[in-house]
């Protein structure tokens, strides 16, 4: 007895699932249901695709303008950088400069010296004494010596007698008037000018022609 009792207690427990599982069987499924539902899952992965777009562009957008900054400052850099080459070459030439003309003033000095050793040079041996001529050689050894020091040290006479006046290296003084010559010729040297590693420290004093 006990044991048909039982059998029935789980009969009557099974009977509710069955009878869902036949409702559900019987319910008709609404026609396009499953459509609609493939819409929506269309429409969600859209929306995902398209969020996921945005967010590209974003990152594209970011990426193109931190290459721009960068960009920018390596133009920044390499004029910074072409800055200093410049300033290095500038003070590398003002140093050379200054090595190179340090001494002008005692080149200048010497110039004027060398300027007497010249007019007594100039002097006629035929009318001085034995001892006076003996005098007068030695000047002209040691103006030489002069001579070859400053050359030296980068000087150079300049000595355009025969080409046009030239007013950088020279300055007139007086004028000729020579019929052979063209105009604006250097006819004459009056006092020597000279340069110094190519810049001119005194003009030279010159006779110009003209007609």
């Amino acid at each position: 007895m006990e044991n048909e009792k039982e059998i029935k207690e789980e009969e009557k427990e099974q009977q509710p699932e069955e009878q869902v599982e036949k409702l559900e069987e019987e319910i008709p499924v609404p026609a396009g249901a499953s459509e609609d539902k493939k819409s929506k899952k269309e429409k969600k992965d859209k929306h995902a695709n398209s969020k996921l777009k945005e967010e590209q562009e974003k990152l594209l957008e970011q990426i193109s303008k931190l290459q721009e900054e960068n960009q920018a400052l390596l133009e920044k850099v390499k004029l910074a950088q072409a800055e200093v080459v410049n300033y290095r070459k500038r003070k590398d030439e003002e140093t050379q400069n200054m090595l190179k003309f340090a001494n002008q003033d005692l080149i200048t000095e010497l110039i004027n010296v060398a300027d007497n050793f010249e007019r007594a040079i100039k002097l006629d041996d035929n009318d001085l004494t034995d001892e006076l001529s003996k005098f007068l050689d030695g000047f002209k050894m040691m103006y030489a010596n002069l001579m070859e020091i400053l050359k030296k040290f980068g000087v150079e006479e300049i000595n355009r007698v025969g080409e046009v006046f030239n007013p950088n290296e020279e300055q007139a003084l007086m004028t000729d008037s020579i019929e052979e010559m063209d105009d604006d010729v250097v006819t004459e040297v009056l006092l020597k000018g000279y340069k110094l590693n190519g810049r001119v420290i005194r003009p030279a004093s010159v006779k110009v022609n003209s007609k």
